[in-house]
């Protein structure tokens, strides 16, 4: 529950992204600054905290779920 709860909040702090139709069809700026440095900012961080609550999600109901059928 706490990861659940944690992500939530991480996502709901994150900046919406409305790219539009570019992004549909792959016109991404790769060469910008801040592009390259994304990891760096406070928006990268939360991309990437994301991402591990999300797996860390996944390897929790997994487990909970290979204890329940054993």
């Amino acid at each position: 529950m706490l990861i659940c709860l944690v992500m939530i909040i991480v996502v709901m702090m994150q900046e919406s992204k409305n790219s539009g139709f570019g992004a549909l069809s792959g016109q991404v700026d790769s060469d910008s600054y801040v592009r390259k440095n994304r990891g760096r900012t406070k928006e990268g961080k939360l991309e990437r905290i994301t991402a591990i609550l999300g797996f860390l999600f996944f390897v929790v109901a997994i487990g909970l779920c290979l204890k329940v059928f054993q």
